[in-house]
């Protein structure tokens, strides 16, 4: 019946529950898990999963390493959660803000027996509601007699994981004439993706010849340095930069994905702020949140650039990355233009870092 939700609608459900402190069932054809996020757990919803069996956590391998915890699982750890600990020692094991405060959070013990593939899906179910990615589960007996009688959304591994392993389909929504500064023959394009995720734009300068390599920019959403002119990065000055290139050439396609903080999200872009603030680079404090270098899917950008009709591109970035996903989806990058723009006493640190670690070219 076509009422009935579709997979992809089931998964922006369970993120959507995960953020409001509702577990999720996850099955697979021999097991299941009752799965909540750490950072919306309540200390009534903990004594509940305890009540139904041994609590288990789930942290990215990312963070055990700063907690020194074993990730006999590759990727991840699933750390058995003592009987006799609160909410605040489970909480301080996914947030790093008072590891400088309090470094021995232990003694903390690996579980290295059974299937970590369900504790893998609660990770990225968490990590994709721009949550900490940090899970508590239990193994779940009789999962969709539970789920029913509960009301709680169920996702099947076999269904879900390639799902959230692949950009959501985009689709335009609305476009029209708006002038800029930087250029009066401006045209804003919104594109939606399927999986209710986060709305994507494209500003259009000038009328682009769409036969040959296009001016172009993938700008990731910095509501700090957009908005509100942020001295700690140089992603205002870029979006200006850009898009004043774009109109002193006459034409330029500006690609305004909402990905803040590389993917990780507003939220835990402050925390990482918090955590840089103790000392730590960029780089650092994603690591310590449990995140990788940069949690960004830029094939956004190539499914929009391939929507408006533009199969080569100018790319304007310092960014080697998104060259090599560009042409890895299919998007020919002609040429790289430079952007240097807006360093800073704030930022020269933190631009370094991009350069050092990230392998910008700046």
């Amino acid at each position: 019946m076509s009422l009935m939700p579709t997979m992809l609608e089931r998964i922006a459900r369970a993120r959507v529950d995960l953020r409001m402190g509702l577990p999720v069932v996850l099955t697979t054809a021999n097991s299941a898990i009752l799965a909540i996020s750490v950072e919306s757990l309540t200390p009534a919803r903990l004594g509940d999963l305890r009540d139904l069996g041994a609590v288990a956590l789930a942290l990215t391998a990312r963070r055990a390493t700063t907690l020194k915890a074993r990730a006999y699982d590759g990727d991840l750890a699933r750390i058995k959660v003592p009987g006799d600990v609160d909410l605040a020692w489970i909480q301080a094991l996914a947030d790093p803000s008072d590891d400088l405060e309090q470094p021995m959070k232990g003694p903390l013990t690996s579980l290295r027996e059974g299937d970590a593939s369900l504790a893998r899906l609660a990770i990225a179910l968490v990590k994709s509601a721009r949550l900490l990615p940090a899970a508590l589960f239990i193994d779940l007996p009789e999962a969709g007699a539970f789920a029913l009688k509960h009301d709680l959304t169920l996702l099947p591994q076999s269904s879900a994981e390639p799902l959230l392993n692949t950009s959501s389909p985009l689709h335009p929504v609305a476009a029209a004439r708006l002038p800029m500064e930087a250029s009066e023959a401006g045209r804003l394009h919104i594109f939606r993706p399927e999986d209710g995720g986060e709305e994507h734009y494209a500003i259009e300068i000038g009328r682009p010849d769409r036969s040959k390599p296009v001016l172009a920019r993938l700008h990731s959403a910095c509501f700090t340095g957009d908005v509100l002119g942020s001295l700690k990065c140089d992603c205002g000055p870029q979006l200006r930069g850009a898009l004043g290139q774009m109109g002193q050439e006459g034409a330029g396609v500006l690609l305004y994905l909402n990905q803040e903080g590389r993917g990780i999200g507003l939220a835990n872009k402050m925390r990482a702020y918090s955590l840089q603030d103790q000392g730590f680079d960029t780089v650092e404090a994603n690591h310590r949140l449990g995140f990788e270098d940069d949690e960004r899917d830029f094939r956004l950008g190539a499914s929009i650039l391939r929507e408006l009709g533009f199969s080569a591109v100018r790319l304007m970035t310092n960014n080697p990355g998104k060259i090599a996903m560009m042409e890895k989806t299919g998007i020919a990058v002609e040429e790289r233009v430079p952007l240097k723009v807006g360093e800073n006493e704030f930022n020269r640190a933190y631009l370094a870092t991009k350069a050092a670690k990230s392998g910008h070219m700046l």
